[in-house]
């Protein structure tokens, strides 16, 4: 008698809506944190005036920056270094999706700091291609003010770019099987088991 095929082809079907049900998820936190960026960046240059506004007065406030290079200034000026900057992202934005769904096919916490990432750049990559300052350059806009504490000022893009790198690279490290330092013993028996199942392979 044949073994029956059912169970198999329902486990497949499973993870296939899985699969499918994840990519909607990221192309959704993609759509929310672009969203969430460029509407506080149109907000921003719409309603706070030149001198800015102090939101905890000495710690944190709004002022508009149009920002022609990338973090701390770096490339202020020179044009073919923006341009070599820009395809830079444009591959990231291309590379991110696609090492959410190998690289970390299994781990949705992961896939989730890369999405907002990927939200993120794509929020300044719209920017640089659309958003001209007086003098016709592209630049992006900046409207959190941190120079108080000695970093420059900053927009939602880059809090998702920054706080999702941030997590992702703790995750990696300590969060699931698949981490280089799992935390918990269960997760360290997980990869013990998948080890020893690759092994028999």
């Amino acid at each position: 008698m044949k073994d029956d095929p059912t169970p198999v082809f329902l486990t497949e079907q499973k993870e296939k809506e899985k699969r499918t049900m994840r990519m909607l998820l990221f192309a959704l936190i993609v759509c929310i944190s672009l969203f969430v960026d460029q509407i506080t960046k149109l907000l921003a240059f719409c309603y706070v005036p030149p001198q800015g506004i102090p939101l905890i007065k000495g710690v944190i406030g709004f002022s508009r920056v149009e920002n022609d290079a990338i973090a701390f200034g770096i490339g202020s000026g020179n044009h073919a270094f923006m341009v070599v900057i820009m395809i830079v992202t444009a591959i990231l934005m291309v590379g991110i999706p696609l090492l959410t769904f190998t690289v970390f096919r299994k781990n949705g916490a992961a896939q989730i700091c890369l999405s907002v990432i990927e939200g993120g750049a794509i929020g300044n990559f719209v920017d640089r291609l659309f958003v001209k300052n007086a003098q016709g350059v592209a630049v992006v806009r900046d409207f959190v003010d941190l120079t108080r504490f000695g970093f420059a000022n900053c927009n939602i893009a880059d809090f998702c770019i920054t706080f999702g790198a941030a997590v992702l690279v703790f995750i990696i490290l300590f969060i699931g099987p698949q981490a280089v330092f799992p935390l918990k013993k269960e997760w360290r028996e997980q990869a013990r088991e998948e080890e020893r199942r690759t092994e028999d392979k």
